[in-house]
């Protein structure tokens, strides 16, 4: 529909109306207004009133439903009363997807506009929004509809006949109800194909080559012409599968069918969860689904029921590292951090923590997102941030259950910091994860977070920073001599020199999938707070100078545990320099 076409339309209907009395008219009663232009009787009128009275409605609508007045009339009236134009029955639009586009810029739901008993399109020349409704004068609706579109050039309302309002609303909701069965025609579709044996058995293939190969991650991520299957192995990706990209959404319909997922749903992302049976082991499948240029990227975070017991020992961490670490979670109260990105095992390492203090006389609490594994005699609780169930909610809440020690998933804003230093200082210990670099960037990231330096340095007993890099395989690993200054380098950490060391390389073989490696350790940087590092956090000393004093008690940094590993055969220099980075140590 045009511009002209539409703006012509009040003049098309004035036309075919009396000319307005004056501008008094927006002062006068509609009663008045049809008295005086000759349309209703006197005696009309009070029998009008008289109906209001008992069962209210707008005057208007009530002398057109006794029969008083015609409809056009009365819109003549208002056009002259309310200064709107009057809509012909041609210029409202025929497209019912008209209407369906302005609803959605909307931002209310397509149930509120037919509540309302309101239309809302838009001019696509000049953006200029209009509306018409039952009852066009309703305050709420108007300050509704004027927030909706603020940013529009202006918001226009029309007056039009009732016939053409409910034949316009049958048009809409016939629309929604063949798209309804579209979608529900679409979704048993899916249903069928997701079904079919061949789609039932890829999917069951692809866990059961996933979990045989020691995966943490299934990719599904589907491209334009194809789609293609990826493994997480030991932190690497791996492609495994590439098909036509006209049988993914049947495979991603499958999945997203076993983690209870809507189907249906492709635009806005998902998450669910299911628990199968793979190889006759329990595994819990953590699915979430993320709409892209191509359809959706669905990635399954595999997680086997059984495991073994979370230990210290077994995380890798250097004797003295260990030793230290062990200390520091057995004191009564402050925080002690474990800082690294995302998949570096923070969660592995709190849980091996939770264990060697759990011997039944102390109360553990979490708070998680998600929670990963059940520890036994551990009160572990989820949030749900959807629901407004946050960190920092969550922790006001266990706080008033006599906890001895809270672990917190992750310190992801201030007001969950700031409890937990407070739950610290008031005789808790509290464990938690943060997401930075390295152990001395913790302390000015809570100090940015807007912690005050002084609770910083008050509350922390230590903060653990960690990596995971690949283990060799002892199959095929084979000797190697690394350069000078990485061997310069790691002597001065501590390494193993001379005959002791056992430098090697990764080869590759069948055992290992031809990667060289088989499993992760951990490498690890641990800073305890003493006083110097303390007197550096209520100073503000930057990074490089706090770094100095940690080394002067001991600090190695990650790249230096991890050359320690490699001397002692664990895994490679290019591994470990993969993870932490190419520079050497000052």
């Amino acid at each position: 529909m045009s511009d002209s076409v539409l703006l012509s339309a009040p003049e098309r209907s004035a036309a075919s109306q009396s000319p307005p009395l004056s501008g008094t008219d927006a002062r006068r009663p509609i009663g008045q207004l049809l008295l005086s232009r000759g349309f209703l009787a006197e005696s009309d009128l009070e029998r009008g009133l008289a109906f209001q009275a008992r069962f209210g409605g707008r005057l208007g609508a009530v002398l057109v439903r006794i029969g008083a007045v015609a409809e056009k009339d009365v819109l003549a009236a208002l056009a002259s009363q309310l200064g709107l134009p009057v809509l012909a029955t041609d210029d409202i639009p025929a497209d019912a997807a008209v209407f369906l586009a302005a609803v959605e810029r909307s931002g209310y739901p397509m149930d509120w506009w037919l509540d309302q008993e309101a239309l809302v399109w838009q001019d696509q020349p000049d953006g200029s929004v209009f509306c018409v409704a039952r009852d066009p004068v309703l305050p709420s609706l108007n300050e509704a509809v004027e927030k909706a579109f603020s940013g529009a050039c202006r918001v226009q309302w029309l007056l039009v006949s009732n016939q053409d309002l409910d034949r316009t609303l049958d048009l809409i909701e016939q629309r929604l109800r063949q798209d309804q069965r579209s979608v529900s025609d679409e979704v048993h579709h899916l249903r069928e194909l997701a079904e079919e044996a061949p789609v039932v058995e890829l999917v069951g293939n692809t866990l059961s080559q996933s979990f045989n190969e020691r995966a943490s991650d299934i990719h599904i991520e589907p491209g334009e012409l194809q789609f293609r299957i990826r493994y997480r192995i030991d932190g690497v990706l791996h492609t495994r599968l590439t098909l036509p990209r006209d049988r993914f959404d049947a495979v991603a319909s499958r999945v997203k069918i076993l983690a209870g997922m809507d189907i249906a749903e492709r635009r806005l992302p998902q998450d669910g969860r299911t628990t199968q049976r793979i190889n006759g082991q329990e595994v819990d499948i953590r699915v979430s689904a993320l709409p892209g240029t191509w359809g959706e990227s669905l990635v399954l975070r595999l997680l086997p029921k059984e495991r073994k017991a979370f230990e210290l020992r077994r995380l890798g961490m250097e004797a003295d590292h260990q030793q230290q670490f062990a200390e520091a979670i057995r004191v009564p109260n402050g925080v002690i951090l474990v800082t690294g990105p995302t998949g570096s095992g923070k969660s592995t390492t709190l849980y091996a923590a939770l264990e060697t203090i759990n011997d039944g006389t102390t109360k553990i609490i979490t708070v998680e997102d998600p929670v990963e594994y059940h520890i036994k005699g551990v009160n572990q609780v989820q949030v749900h941030a959807e629901i407004g169930y946050t960190f920092a909610r969550a922790l006001r809440s266990i706080l008033r259950q006599d906890p001895d020690v809270i672990m917190i998933g992750e310190i992801r804003d201030l007001e969950t910091a700031q409890i937990a230093v407070q739950a610290s200082l008031t005789g808790h210990l509290v464990f938690a994860t943060l997401h930075t670099n390295d152990a001395i960037s913790s302390f000015t990231r809570l100090i940015d977070m807007g912690l005050e330096p002084f609770l910083v340095a008050s509350a922390l007993r230590g903060v653990l920073a960690q990596r995971l890099v690949r283990r060799l395989c002892e199959r095929c690993a084979r000797p190697a001599e690394p350069p000078a200054a990485v061997l310069a380098e790691a002597e001065s950490a501590g390494a193993p020199a001379g005959a002791a060391a056992r430098w090697r390389t990764a080869v590759g073989c069948a055992d290992c999938q031809g990667t060289g490696y088989k499993g992760r350790v951990g490498i690890y940087e641990w800073i305890g707070l003493n006083d110097d590092l303390r007197d550096a956090i209520l100073r503000r000393l930057s990074a490089h100078e706090a770094t100095g004093i940690a080394r002067r008690a001991g600090w190695r940094s990650l790249r230096q545990d991890g050359l320690i590993k490699a001397a002692a055969g664990a895994t490679t220099v290019d591994e470990v320099m993969r993870v932490t980075g190419l520079q050497l140590e000052d």
